[in-house]
């Protein structure tokens, strides 16, 4: 009896609060005009239009709504943005409003109350931490210190591939995918290789393509305030478990590094946040949450996206035999079929450049992007943009809207010939990285990670795909997530090519 008393009074005043609200929105913004929307649900708003993978349902809507939508996510006014005209608008006319992020349950469990770089509210903070990684970890200099890691680390997957092909053995790429980017992440990081059995039993990739779909998910918690206290979807319980499992290993990482004795070690990432801490010198105190919050977005941001991208570029080159003869041509006048890609051959390899820009076009790594938060009313292009507004970028939409790109669908890197459009934000056609203020600052580290992987692998071997299917007919399924990787495995039988 006493938990349906419970269930009744917090639906009353669930619905007593969404009454107040809408009265209190209405009345402030009678002469203001929202942009184009669907009509939504009393208190859900339009939460129960979002399937198992909204950027796809977003840009449906945006079809008959228009490039600048607004959405009511239960009590939180939404803004959905699908043209890089408007894009441009909110992300660099009007970048410092939404330089902020909403608060969130995903943010709070699993990222130290949004404490790391991702999700941390716009501020002093904020502005510390991204000057510090980008000096410590994402600088050029930085990136180049750790080419002879990548090469090292690279070379011992090519010998697996080599020795798997003269097997003729079918090849895990997803997987082995992973486990490279794991690898030079860790090192890079943390400053060496930990297993996947060091982290949890289900291993990096299972761990974080779960916290991805958690922080994706659309939580009721998050957009009925009232009611997130009971986890009515389970979300925050699994979010706990998830969170305990990197706060076990990143507490292991710590420990480590507060007990070596070795003075001849060369300083890695967390012996540079450890000297931070209890510092009082800059405007805030660096504790042990906020660096484990630091290192959560490093590692995540680093394996999982980079992994992501390699994955679903030599998908798309495996399914398109045109594109892997051109590019395997392009390595031969380049490079050469009696050595392996070097770092150094990257920057004279444009073909290249166009398979990763046309595959980022198409799979952009996270098609929504993070979201942004309005921090003041803001009118554009005639619309009220209420504060506390969420910002969504559907950076999906962008890539195939056919006034911007021919042939939208079809996957054509020659598309990029003679055009000066670039992937680093600068042309809002194509945004896979974001753009302003948060845009991402491990761009230059990620491009050059997914180029050499790529060229490494199309260059050292030729892919067939198994049981003869032909490339056609490969699944390019997507898995949701704040990252969409590919819903199955790639898998693929290697044929050595260099004369070594």
């Amino acid at each position: 009896m006493p938990i349906m008393v419970w269930a009744w009074t917090i639906l009353v005043l669930v619905m007593l609060a969404y009454l107040l609200r809408e009265w209190t929105w209405k009345r402030m913004n009678k002469t203001k005009t929202l942009p184009p929307g669907p009509r939504g649900l009393p208190i859900f708003g339009n939460l129960h239009m979002f399937g198992e993978l909204p950027h796809r349902d977003l840009h449906r809507l945006a079809q008959k709504y228009g490039p600048i939508m607004h959405l009511r996510l239960g009590f939180v006014p939404t803004i959905v943005v699908s043209s890089p005209q408007v894009a441009e608008l909110f992300l660099k006319a009007h970048d410092l409003v939404f330089a902020s992020r909403p608060p969130s349950e995903a943010a709070k469990h699993m990222s130290y109350e949004q404490k790391n770089l991702s999700f941390s509210p716009y501020g002093p903070y904020w502005r510390n931490i991204r000057k510090m990684c980008t000096l410590e970890l994402l600088s050029n200099v930085k990136i180049n210190s750790f080419r002879s890691m990548r090469k090292e680390e690279l070379g011992l997957l090519v010998k697996f591939i080599e020795k798997a092909g003269c097997d003729c053995i079918v090849v895990d790429l997803s997987a082995k995918i992973s486990s490279l980017s794991a690898d030079m992440s860790c090192r890079m990081v943390f400053g060496k290789k930990y297993m996947d059995k060091d982290f949890d039993e289900r291993g990096f990739k299972d761990v974080i393509q779960e916290g991805m779909h958690l922080g994706a998910t659309p939580n009721l918690g998050d957009y009925i305030p009232y009611i997130g206290p009971l986890d009515l979807q389970g979300l925050r319980r699994r979010m706990k478990v998830i969170s305990k499992i990197f706060d076990a290993f990143f507490e292991k990482i710590i420990d480590d590094h507060v007990q070596s004795k070795d003075e001849n070690k060369i300083k890695d990432f967390v012996d540079v946040m450890l000297s931070f801490m209890g510092s009082e010198d800059s405007e805030y105190r660096v504790e042990r949450s906020n660096i484990k919050a630091i290192l959560l977005d490093m590692l995540v941001g680093s394996m999982d996206t980079t992994a992501t991208a390699i994955e679903w570029t030599i998908s798309e080159v495996i399914k398109h035999p045109r594109v892997m003869k051109k590019l395997q041509k392009e390595l031969e006048d380049v490079v050469g079929l009696e050595r392996m890609v070097e770092e150094s051959d990257l920057d004279r390899l444009e073909y290249l450049d166009m398979v990763v820009k046309e595959t980022m076009r198409l799979h952009p790594i996270a098609p929504l992007l993070l979201p942004h938060e309005a921090m003041e009313d803001i009118t554009i292009q005639g619309f009220h943009i209420p504060k506390k507004s969420r910002l969504i970028v559907n950076i999906w939409a962008i890539g195939r809207d056919p006034s911007v790109w021919t042939d939208a669908e079809k996957f054509f890197p020659e598309r990029f010939v003679g055009s000066s459009i670039d992937l680093r934000g600068r042309d809002f056609q194509l945004l896979p990285f974001g753009s302003g203020r948060r845009g991402c600052p491990g761009l230059q580290l990620g491009l050059t990670a997914v180029r050499l992987v790529v060229a490494q692998l199309v260059h050292c071997f030729d892919w067939e795909l198994p049981n003869n299917m032909l490339p056609t007919e490969l699944d390019m399924t997507e898995e949701f997530g704040i990252t969409v990787p590919r819903a199955k495995h790639l898998l693929a039988i290697p044929r050595c090519r260099l004369h070594k």
